[in-house]
């Protein structure tokens, strides 16, 4: 599993009552998120086979002043299926004989890369995944060693976005909540709606093209929130 591993946010003297539970909830949201466009496991399937993945994303969206309708997560289609689905999606790249005379075989990545810089025409990899890895370590996280991966994969960046919400809902004065907002305009926000028209192109995306959709609308509205707040003096 990729992810990004950070200091321990648990803290006993915390009241629940001093909470942000609005930035909580999103914090949240952002971590099921990044676990749906995980590579799928049976307990996943199982989650979203009884409703129970869409249950807890309309509970945490009903405890953020969110205005985001949540799309029909549910799956029809068993477990090897639904893994499948995942990989022709975002996994495995196709190849065709271009010329069968001679065997030429041409080959593309995947449909729906989860890379941000696959959807930036404006910059070079490694100008965006400096500033990604600048970001990380300027908050103390960093990209787990035993599986890395690039900075701009899209669960590092939603498991990013999920810490500094709950960074912004221990402390709001701290400043995450504008951090959050910076990194969201500069890099989820490009990759989400990324994601989300590369999978309206596809067809039979089933529930991951639902995902998708979500995915782009809840960092939209995060976004355009924490905007409104930066203009009422609310955040930094």
């Amino acid at each position: 599993m990729t992810h990004l591993d950070h200091p321990d946010e648990t803290d006993e003297s915390i009241d629940v009552a001093d909470l942000d539970m609005d930035a909580a909830a999103r914090g949240e949201l952002y971590r099921l998120l990044a676990r749906a466009f995980e590579h799928p496991d049976e307990e996943f399937h199982a989650d979203l086979q009884s409703g129970a993945f869409a249950e807890a994303c309309r509970d945490l969206l009903a405890r953020t002043s969110l205005d985001v309708s949540l799309p029909d997560l549910s799956v029809t289609e068993d477990y090897e299926a639904l893994a499948a689905r995942y990989n022709d999606l975002f996994v495995v790249g196709f190849a065709e004989y271009e010329d069968r005379t001679d065997g030429t075989l041409a080959s593309t990545g995947p449909p729906v890369p989860l890379y941000e810089i696959e959807y930036r025409s404006d910059t070079q990899w490694g100008d965006v995944n400096i500033d990604l890895a600048r970001a990380y370590d300027y908050y103390g996280v960093s990209v787990d060693e035993s599986e890395r991966d690039n900075h701009d994969n899209l669960r590092l960046e939603l498991s990013f976005a999920g810490y500094l919400a709950r960074r912004a809902a221990l402390n709001p004065e701290e400043g995450a909540a504008g951090a959050r907002l910076d990194f969201l305009d500069r890099h989820l926000g490009v990759l989400a709606d990324g994601v989300a028209d590369a999978l309206d192109e596809e067809h039979d995306t089933d529930v991951y093209g639902a995902l998708g959709s979500f995915l782009a609308a809840f960092v939209a509205a995060d976004a355009a929130d924490l905007g409104t707040r930066r203009e009422q003096g609310e955040i930094p």
